[in-house]
């Protein structure tokens, strides 16, 4: 255990009522130490030098170091020791050569004062460590007496302040953002037209058909309009719900991926054909699994899925024992609530996005943080100053406009827990990728919050991946925590 070791200054107030005893101003206390120890203790040692002390032969100083809280409310006294002048010295003798009992038999020692000499008594003892003893004093406190045990004087003696608290540093750094070259976008929808039972004909008028064609036309839009924007490629995929055949399905997709692709050209007639990729994947059985765990009302469910799970590479068979194992009704309602969703196109639009300046950037933060880089929102939130409102809004956006980057995720957490924001930080990095750098910020957050169980546990995934700030931040929380254990 790494200990903690202060050095006492020595202070002294007279409060007894007889001041011509004051015997503790001629004791110097030299090499004082408080330090907590292996088995959860204090130890306290001192050195007091009693060569200017002039005892009186009848009196015995009984001396009391005594441990008290900072706020005064909680104290423990430790084993005294006795100083006696010459004569008590003498008849304390006496009386344990007739009686067998020393006076003062409790004190950790016993020393005759021999007046004019150099002379030093060393002190050690250990007593239970309690938590209240962080940022306490030492004291000594003094009690006289005379002949037939009168009392001649109470003094107390502040040796300083003990135990100071320990002020944890944790290692949590700012990345700076790198600069895209080229900052390369991309945006995917989904298309879920209705079509006529094997047919690739996009009906407009035809169920939902209207609707979910204006919500692509939208879409696209969005991107031609832009004049930040350079369409650099545009990917159309065709899926097909299991009902039917293997092979026709596989055409159908293709087909209707195709006609799907040859609408969109209408709204984008300016752009370079040999930007279009087409591709179809015919029957989505993963589809089908993921819409089963959505809806787990779904009628006979569990059998559906156990024969899924039993499926092989021959599909045709598959979709026929589902068919042949669930009820008529359990059927009607998979091709009429579950495999519409399947029969799908998706689409995505690459492109590329030119670089903002300063001034532009805070216009754009506001409405499309996504265009931005993550250096130019930095460079955006630091126009404002760090730590002020505008500057933690800037790098929120961000964050929520790149979840998955780590740099954005990192920064906009750190603003928020220099901010005192804490929990707003451990709720954005709980949503963030499993990182290194994150885990060990969202540790330093936890232990803000004095979650020290589950800060250690974020330092240990952190370290063990590598993180250094997140090693010595684990040294930093088991040894507070060593310190304070009690």
């Amino acid at each position: 255990m790494k200990k903690q070791i202060i050095s006492l200054a020595f202070l002294l107030a007279c409060s007894g009522a007889y001041s011509q005893t004051s015997y503790l101003r001629e004791i110097s206390i030299n090499h004082s130490n408080v330090e907590k120890i292996a088995g959860k203790q204090i130890k306290v040692t001192f050195d007091a030098d009693l060569s200017e002390l002039d005892m009186k032969r009848q009196q015995s100083l009984r001396i009391v170091p005594v441990l008290i809280s900072e706020d005064g409310n909680q104290k423990v006294e430790l084993p005294a020791f006795i100083i006696n002048g010459k004569v008590r010295d003498k008849a304390n003798a006496r009386t344990k050569a007739l009686h067998g009992a020393t006076p003062n038999a409790d004190a950790l020692f016993t020393v005759r004062r021999k007046n004019g000499t150099a002379q030093t008594v060393s002190y050690e003892t250990a007593v239970p460590f309690k938590r209240w003893m962080i940022g306490g004093n030492l004291q000594l406190h003094s009690y006289t007496t005379g002949c037939a045990e009168c009392k001649e004087g109470n003094e107390t003696g502040y040796l300083g302040n003990v135990l100071p608290p320990m002020e944890a540093t944790y290692a949590y750094p700012f990345i700076q953002p790198k600069e895209e070259e080229v900052k390369h976008r991309s945006e995917t929808r989904t298309a879920r037209l209705q079509f006529r039972q094997g047919s690739s004909a996009i009906e407009k008028q035809y169920k939902q058909n209207a609707n979910e064609l204006n919500e692509v036309k939208q879409s696209i839009e969005l991107v031609k309009e832009n004049t930040d924007l350079t369409i650099t490629g545009i990917y159309v995929t065709g899926y097909a719900s299991p009902e039917g055949e293997f092979d026709f399905n596989m055409k159908l997709s293709e087909r209707r991926a195709k006609a799907f692709t040859e609408y969109i050209k209408d709204d984008l007639s300016s752009t370079d054909p040999k930007l279009y990729h087409v591709d179809w994947k015919g029957e989505d059985w993963e589809g089908l699994r993921a819409e089963l765990n959505r809806h787990p009302e779904v009628q006979e469910r569990a059998i559906i899925m156990d024969v899924i799970n039993g499926c092989d590479d021959d599909k045709d068979a598959c979709e026929q024992q589902i068919r042949k194992t669930v009820s008529a009704e359990a059927y009607r309602q998979l091709l009429n609530e579950v495999y519409p969703p399947i029969r799908r196109n998706e689409y995505r639009i690459e492109y590329n996005v030119r670089h903002f300046n300063l001034e532009e950037g805070k216009k754009m933060i506001a409405t499309r943080p996504d265009l931005m880089s993550v250096n130019e929102i930095q460079q955006v939130a630091d126009s404002y100053g760090k730590g002020s409102t505008r500057y933690i809004e800037c790098l929120q956006a961000g964050a929520k406009a790149y979840p998955q980057d780590i740099t954005m995720q990192n920064n906009a957490a750190l603003a928020l827990i220099e901010a005192g924001r804490t929990q707003e930080a451990i709720d954005l990095l709980k949503k963030a990728p499993q990182d290194a750098a994150l885990q060990n910020i969202l540790g330093v957050a936890y232990m803000k919050q004095g979650n020290t169980e589950d800060a250690r546990s974020m330092f240990r995934q952190a370290a063990s991946a590598g993180n250094a700030q997140a090693h010595q931040n684990l040294k930093t929380l088991e040894a507070i925590t060593e310190y304070y254990a009690e």
